[in-house]
C-alpha cells in the first residue's frame, strides 16, 4: 500500500525515455476517447509505476500540468484498486483538456476496467 506522503515519489514514476519505449513496444494498449493507457506487467515490481504524456497539441503548459495533476490524483485515489506490478503509461487525448476531475477519474476507470487492471468489488 502506498502511504499519502510516498505517493508519486520517484519509485512510482516512469521518467526515462527508454522505460517509456519499453512499455510502448512490449506493453498492451487500451483506449477510449480521452485516454490511451499502455500497460506492461513487471514481475520485479511490488507496486505500480505511472508515466504521463500530454502533448503540446492539447494546450499550453498550464493546461498540460493541470491534466497531469488530475491523472496523478486519480491514481492516488484508486491505488488500492489498481493491480500492482505493472508499468502504466497514460496518454491524454484532446477531449481531456475540457474535463473536470470527476470526468477524468471516470474516464480513466473506464480504460483501466477495459484493461482488467482494476480490482472488482471495491467502490469509492
Amino acid at each position: 500500500m502506498i502511504e499519502d506522503g510516498d505517493f508519486m515519489k520517484k519509485a512510482y514514476r516512469i521518467k526515462k525515455d527508454d522505460e517509456f519505449q519499453r512499455v510502448f513496444k512490449k506493453g498492451k494498449s487500451f483506449a477510449n476517447r480521452q485516454f490511451v493507457v499502455y500497460i506492461l506487467k513487471r514481475e520485479d515490481l511490488a507496486h505500480f509505476r505511472i508515466g504521463l504524456s500530454v502533448s503540446k497539441k492539447i494546450g499550453n503548459a498550464v493546461v498540460r500540468n493541470h491534466i497531469k495533476r488530475r491523472i496523478r490524483q486519480t491514481f492516488h485515489e484508486l491505488n488500492e484498486q489498481i493491480v500492482p506490478g505493472h508499468d502504466y503509461i497514460i496518454i491524454a487525448r484532446k477531449p481531456a483538456a475540457n474535463m473536470d476531475f470527476h470526468e477524468i477519474k471516470k474516464s480513466l476507470m473506464h480504460v483501466l476496467k477495459l484493461a482488467r487492471v482494476l480490482k472488482q468489488g471495491q467502490k469509492r
